[in-house]
């Protein structure tokens, strides 16, 4: 009797990307030196977004790799999280910003952050997003004609 394997939550395939929170003191130049640890290898910095505190700070990154990113940083002896978002193509026209947050909005999504990447997929503008349900949000993104893109779309720029 054949028994097909069990499918589960770990097997999802919802497009999404590794994002890399690093945790540097408020000193002049460790913005530098984060970025400057980079200048040797072939990762590339997709995205970047530095949230200030009084004594430290957060400086939330894309990388195209983020498997060798993680091992340079922790190398480095910064402190490193990961979380999943999703990133999204943006349409072209000056309402982009509006109809994706017009398109979460209508599924009742809330988003907790959002920031621009410095590359461009495919030719188009892209925005990093952290929301409440990344597969919802994927899915409605999707029924609405969004481009969601994944870790694989960012190492092929």
């Amino acid at each position: 009797m054949d028994i097909e394997p069990l499918g589960t939550a770990e097997a999802h395939t919802t497009p999404t990307v590794r994002q890399q929170s690093v945790f540097i003191e408020n000193r002049v130049g460790q913005l530098m030196r984060l970025t400057k640890l980079f200048d040797t290898t072939d990762v590339r910095i997709a995205a970047v977004s530095v949230v200030y505190s009084v004594d430290c700070a957060i400086c939330r990154m894309i990388l195209d790799d983020p498997d060798r990113a993680y091992d340079v940083l922790t190398g480095a002896r910064f402190q490193v999280s990961e979380t999943e978002l999703i990133v999204v193509s943006l349409p072209h026209g000056k309402r982009a910003l509006l109809h994706t947050w017009a398109a979460l909005l209508a599924a009742e999504i809330s988003i907790y952050y959002t920031y621009p990447l410095l590359i461009q997929p495919g030719g188009n503008a892209a925005i990093a997003i952290l929301p409440d349900d990344i597969e919802q949000s994927v899915t409605t993104l999707r029924e609405r004609g969004f481009d969601v893109l994944d870790q694989a779309d960012l190492l092929n720029q």
